[in-house]
């Protein structure tokens, strides 16, 4: 009966043993399915704040962008819809947002409002200051200070806030002629095929071109185009600017001008664009940002003393935009232009020397590259050429 009663204390304890184990064995497993599931917890919380903080910016975003586009302030739409508009690959930035009312809308109150003159060449004395010693200011100095050996051309560095880019001094306007594509009407040619087929010392580009849903190859140039005296193209032109062209007298002359006017003027070599910027001396008025927006620039000019000034302007990158109206005007008056008229921009903005571009074209794509245009002017070479390459001398030996 002893025996038996320790026997079954024997199998109690040896039950609450198993009991114990089994409960110890239970805590564990549930702490080890606890920390399994913390794992898969962790990645999953650290992706949820990710995806609420990326939720959080995208939304303060797009309240930014739409205060932005459609809030009380007009200045970024402004900037937005004039510097689109002018383009021939990204409109879309525009009509994306705004119906063809509001573009409208705002493209009336930006724009450039040009003088109703034409160029009075009587004005422009060539060669009045070709020796002077005395300068108005440092930029009169830039253009005038040269090496008596130096009769071509001289190049400025230009360096804004907003943009950089060359002014070109070229001292004998009667090597400057226009150029055109070979392939006129059916597509353009680059500037540095221009040039070397023209034999050209320098060459920027020119006037602008039919561009029907802007997919042109820029084969057709705008309005009248003259070289050489050939009138190469005579088509209506009603928009901004108008002839720009060098008279027989190697005068840069700016006028809304028929065919028969420009051949009574004397137009050897011109193309058509525009708007003008400075006639007979007088500015343009710019109201809001001019209607044409930040872009890299091209501009023609011609001082009182004949000395011709070609702008190359680069643009779009973050940091230098490029250049409006106003800009361009504040720099041709800057270094004395008496005659002044924007030219063809964006990426046909080339500055040419022999065979090599030396300013930064950006293209539609972000690629650092230009495109075919229609017309560009040329400095022609002479046997006494002798020019001054310092500010692009490493740029074309780089290349």
């Amino acid at each position: 009966m002893r025996n038996s009663t320790i026997d079954e204390e024997i199998r109690e304890e040896r039950e609450q043993m198993k009991r114990l184990r089994a409960a110890r064995n239970k805590k564990k497993k549930n702490r080890r399915g606890k920390r399994k599931e913390n794992k898969k917890q962790k990645p999953n919380i650290l992706i949820t704040k990710i995806a609420t903080m990326l939720f959080n910016l995208g939304t303060i975003g797009l309240i930014i962008l739409l205060f932005l586009l459609y809030g009380p302030f007009s200045g970024f739409r402004e900037w937005l819809v004039t510097t689109a508009m002018t383009t021939m690959t990204h409109q879309y930035f525009a009509t994306w947002f705004y119906d063809e009312d509001t573009i409208q809308y705002i493209l009336n109150k930006n724009k450039v409002i040009e003088t109703d003159e034409i160029t009075d060449a009587d004005s422009i004395t060539i060669g009045e200051n070709a020796k002077s010693q005395e300068y108005e200011n440092e930029y009169e100095q830039q253009i005038l200070e040269r090496e008596e050996a130096n009769n071509d051309y001289k190049i400025i560095e230009i360096n804004e806030k907003k943009f950089e880019g060359y002014l070109v001094a070229v001292y004998d306007s009667s090597r400057i002629q226009t150029v055109v594509t070979k392939n006129i009407g059916k597509s353009g040619q680059y500037l540095t095929k221009m040039a070397k087929d023209n034999d050209a010392l320098i060459a920027i580009n020119g006037g602008g071109f039919n561009d029907p849903n802007f997919n042109s190859t820029g084969g057709s140039p705008l309005g009248i185009t003259v070289t050489k005296g050939k009138y190469v193209t005579t088509e209506s032109y009603n928009g901004s600017g108008g002839i720009i062209g060098f008279t027989e007298e190697n005068k840069l002359v700016l006028g809304k001008m028929s065919v028969s006017e420009a051949k009574r003027k004397g137009i050897r070599d011109a193309v058509t664009f525009g708007p003008f910027l400075i006639v007979n001396g007088k500015a343009s008025s710019v109201v809001g940002n001019g209607g044409w927006g930040t872009a890299p620039r091209t501009v023609i000019g011609q001082r009182k003393d004949g000395i011709v000034l070609f702008l190359i302007i680069d643009g779009r990158t973050v940091s230098k935009p490029g250049a409006d109206m106003d800009d361009l005007i504040e720099i041709m008056q800057r270094y004395g232009a008496y005659n002044a008229a924007n030219l063809d921009g964006g990426t046909s903005s080339v500055l040419v020397v022999g065979d090599t571009i030396v300013n930064d074209p950006i293209d539609s794509t972000g690629a650092h590259k230009t495109r075919p245009i229609a017309t560009g002017f040329i400095v022609t070479k002479d046997d006494s050429d002798n020019s001054d390459h310092t500010i692009v001398k490493d740029k074309l030996l780089e290349r």
